[in-house]
């Protein structure tokens, strides 16, 4: 989720719950009686020169070799309402709409393989989608109830995650400086787990709770039966277990349990997570303490015995994750840490049984003088990665994929709607056995499993 909505340097961090929708309360303060309707979006446009393993890959056939010197963006719209009755309830409903990506070459919505025309069953994509979709309901007094595709506690109660400089997200990227690198070569290829506000989590249908605050105490929880969107399963069930004919997936939202494979450890039923934050505002300091809990399982397998060295041999824990966060504001400085773990793969996927539990912390800090904003970030995580594999014969991979990332930017409020920025990334990845981080085509036990990437880039920011 973006981070980056700038207004001036003096309201830097108040603008940024705006940012990917995800506030708990209305976008704008509204009369009673009244309805406010907004328009608010964003471009971001950078240039940027990377280096990786992964830039440069000789093949039998060749050598293919990516240009250092790229551009990237994003662009989002957040149209929707707010409103409070003449008795003081506010309600109101936000959608989120962004750019979809296409393969290299290809221009967005059209067919994939003449570049022509329009979106059609080659592309797959309609060029704009929708992100987050949602509806609330409640007073500050008594809390709020949302409803839709859209955050929940695990997210919107997150501390000390701190990426409010740069282009506003570091890697927890959707257009930014991580995507400019080869995925396979950017930490959690570019959803590592310590960012909670992940599209696997807040791009799904669910109700959510928010408590009102008390003494700086509040509280939530919510609930995801599955892990589609809005109007997502629903196209094609005619039964339960039905499948497509192109992917040979279950296409039923709500489908407890499957005979596909391809089902297993990819779609999620029941999730719920809960939170508590406590905000305390004295002595020139804003501090702000979380911690959350996270539960969802997989949809169960109901097929023929799969083989020895399938994951699905054993199948997948549930999803169980934990975070605590802290951070703290004075004088222009914020210092935040958090740290998660559990039963948990990076881009919030099921682990295998028998695979290492993981946990990621990260620690940032921003300074803000002026117009001028300076940031920088680190992230140390491990998790199983791609542990235990296909176990083929002689692949033999380490039980930890180690990963670690720097972050360095500063911003330029050249006014409420402008900001200029420079970002630098590094990141190393680690997993000896791990094919996928080897370049050099080695397996099992010849792959080194090693990757890195570093990334200078500058860019402007235009927000409403």
């Amino acid at each position: 989720m973006r981070k980056l909505l700038l207004a001036t340097a003096a309201t830097f961090g108040a603008t940024l719950a705006m940012t990917g929708g995800a506030m708990a309360q209305p976008v704008k303060p509204v009369a009673p009686g009244t309805v406010v309707v907004h328009v608010n979006g964003y471009l971001q446009f950078e240039i940027g020169d990377t280096g990786s393993t992964d830039n440069t890959v000789k093949t039998a056939s060749g050598t293919d070799k990516l240009n250092p010197v790229t551009t990237d963006g994003d662009a989002r719209i957040y149209a929707g309402f707010d409103a409070q009755t003449v008795s003081g309830l506010d309600y109101g409903a936000q959608i989120e709409l962004r750019t979809s990506t296409s393969e290299a070459g290809v221009r967005v919505g059209a067919n994939q393989t003449t570049g022509l025309g329009t979106a059609n069953s080659d592309s797959g994509l309609d060029g704009i989608y929708v992100k987050r979709a949602y509806g609330y309901i409640g007073a500050p007094d008594t809390g709020f109830v949302r409803v839709g595709q859209g955050d929940s506690v695990f997210s919107l109660d997150q501390a000390g995650v701190v990426e409010a400089f740069g282009d506003g997200a570091q890697y927890n990227t959707d257009g930014g400086t991580a995507n400019l690198l080869p995925s396979d070569a950017s930490v959690g290829g570019q959803n590592n787990f310590i960012y909670a506000d992940a599209s696997n989590l807040y791009a799904t249908d669910k109700v959510v709770l928010l408590s009102p605050a008390i003494d700086g105490l509040s509280a939530g929880v919510g609930y995801e039966p599955n892990s589609n969107g809005l109007k997502e399963g629903y196209s094609d069930c005619s039964a339960a277990s039905a499948t497509d004919a192109t992917s040979g997936e279950g296409t039923c939202a709500a489908e407890y349990s499957s005979a596909d494979p391809a089902d297993i450890g990819k779609r999620r039923k029941n999730t719920i997570d809960a939170a508590l934050q406590y905000v305390l505002d004295a002595n020139g300091f804003k501090t702000k303490l979380s911690g959350a809990l996270l539960y969802g399982a997989p949809i169960n397998y109901d097929g023929a015995a799969e083989p020895a060295g399938s994951p699905l041999h054993k199948g997948f824990d549930t999803m169980s994750v934990y975070q605590f966060g802290a951070q703290t504001t004075v004088a222009g400085f914020t210092l935040g840490a958090n740290v998660k773990g559990g039963q948990v793969e990076d881009g919030y996927a099921f682990k295998p049984k028998g695979a290492r539990d993981a946990i990621a912390f990260i620690v940032g800090a921003t300074y803000v003088l002026g117009p001028y904003v300076l940031g920088a970030s680190i992230i140390d995580s491990q998790s199983a990665g791609s542990y235990p594999g296909t176990l083929a014969a002689g692949v033999h991979e380490a039980r930890t994929l180690s990963e670690y990332g720097a972050a360095v930017g500063g911003n330029y409020v050249i006014s409420p709607n402008l900001s200029l920025f420079t970002q630098y990334l590094y990141d190393h990845r680690h997993q000896p056995g791990n094919a996928g981080l080897d370049v050099s085509g080695g397996a099992g036990t010849t792959a080194k499993g090693d990757a890195q990437a570093q990334a200078v880039a500058v860019g402007a920011t235009f927000k409403w």
